[in-house]
């Protein structure tokens, strides 16, 4: 059976998949034997519960899925005030019993009537955006932070095929954390760039994203790369979250392995360039996986720095959960290898209402004006799958 036709029997089948970016191509898991919901109560038991001894494992000897941001709020400690939900699960993962490799190019031509709707409304207009802005302005002038990210929403009313969203977006704004979850009443379509942790054996990889200039003609990655060196703003940005996660990642790595392996170049997306670092360590023996999620999630370079405060700060401003908003999709085997992104550029499609969040850095250099648009340019390529 083609690629092609996979896609289509899959879809059409009302079975729950997962379509998720590697290397080459994308895997594909479905048939789930396993589907567990996750709570603040049975996180740490689902995480001790997973075995890292094995060693000859399958491609199905795994849970793929994603944690919510706060889940893994909780999980260090962090307590919420109350905050709107739509009552969206706070995490889930799967155990599949099939895996399909897919290559780059996905085709799919949906027979479902969608209900496009392409007028987005935000819950935070620019006015309110500058008083939230300028009072973690204040903050930042009285030590409590040094950066601090402020997360707007996107939300519309509408019906979704979402296996046809991300094909399109794989031809359009494909990303090297890509990722898509069909399941019977939720879908997530995604095209995040940064990966958050890349575990195998006792290695251990970071990608921190911090710098985002939107593309005009003749603006290339050359050009993006000195854009980028001669700005102080975004320069001390970069600096401060490639840090922090130097420092989380050094606290379950050997002293004296945590090394940036690749400082300060450049990715191009549909719209926009970002500034990439790429951090390793080794890890200690005796480190376990629910120790390294504790240690980097949620993500430093969408929440900013130092991290405990600034989500304190974050979490009492914020009156609208995230969902799965800067939480972290990905996988942990049985061999204890794991992979998990940051969920950035990302649309969750639930009880019909489509949902995009973004988010911004403030530091001390910033403007509010420039943050506020630069939010929409992270958006716009998935706002351009409305139209």
């Amino acid at each position: 059976m083609s690629k092609f036709k996979i896609l289509d029997r899959i879809n059409s089948s009302g079975k729950s998949y997962i379509i998720y970016k590697k290397t080459k191509g994308f895997d594909l898991y479905t048939n789930f034997s396993e589907k567990i919901i996750l709570s603040n109560n049975n996180i740490n038991k689902f995480l001790k519960s997973i075995s890292s001894n094995k060693k000859n494992i399958k491609k199905t000897d795994l849970y793929i899925g994603f944690f919510g941001y706060e889940l893994l709020n909780n999980l260090i400690g962090i307590k919420f005030p109350k905050q709107k939900s739509n009552n969206f699960p706070k995490g889930i993962f799967y155990k599949p019993e099939t895996v399909i490799n897919l290559n780059e190019n996905l085709y799919f031509k949906t027979s479902l009537k969608e209900k496009k709707n392409n007028k987005f409304k935000i819950n935070i207009n620019k006015k309110n955006y500058t008083k939230i802005f300028n009072m973690f302005k204040r903050k930042i002038k009285q030590g409590e932070t040094y950066q601090i990210k402020i997360c707007t929403k996107y939300k519309n009313k509408s019906k979704i095929d979402p296996l046809d969203f991300f094909c399109k977006l794989s031809k359009s704004n494909l990303a090297p954390e890509a990722f898509l979850i069909k399941d019977k009443n939720y879908s997530v379509i995604s095209c995040s760039p940064e990966t958050l942790i890349n575990k195998k054996g006792r290695s251990i990889i970071t990608k921190p994203i911090a710098g985002t200039l939107k593309k005009y003609k003749n603006l290339n990655k050359k050009k993006a790369l000195q854009y980028f060196k001669k700005n102080i703003k975004e320069t001390k940005e970069h600096n401060m979250i490639v840090d922090m996660e130097r420092s989380d990642l050094s606290r379950v790595c050997i002293p004296g392995s945590v090394k940036i392996e690749k400082q300060k170049s450049i990715e191009e997306y549909k719209d926009l360039f970002h500034y990439v670092s790429l951090i390793k360590g080794k890890l200690h023996k005796k480190i376990k996986n629910i120790d390294i999620i504790k240690a980097m999630m949620p993500g430093g370079s969408v929440i900013g720095c130092p991290k405990i405060s600034t989500l304190n700060l974050l979490n009492n401003q914020e009156n609208e959960n995230r969902n799965i908003y800067t939480g972290s999709f990905g996988y942990i085997k049985f061999n204890g290898d794991m992979r998990f992104n940051i969920i950035i550029r990302s649309i969750i499609n639930f009880k019909n209402t489509s949902e995009i969040s973004v988010a911004s850095g403030v530091v001390i250099d910033s403007n509010s004006n420039h943050e506020f648009n630069e939010n929409y340019i992270k958006a716009k390529a998935l706002i351009d799958l409305f139209k």
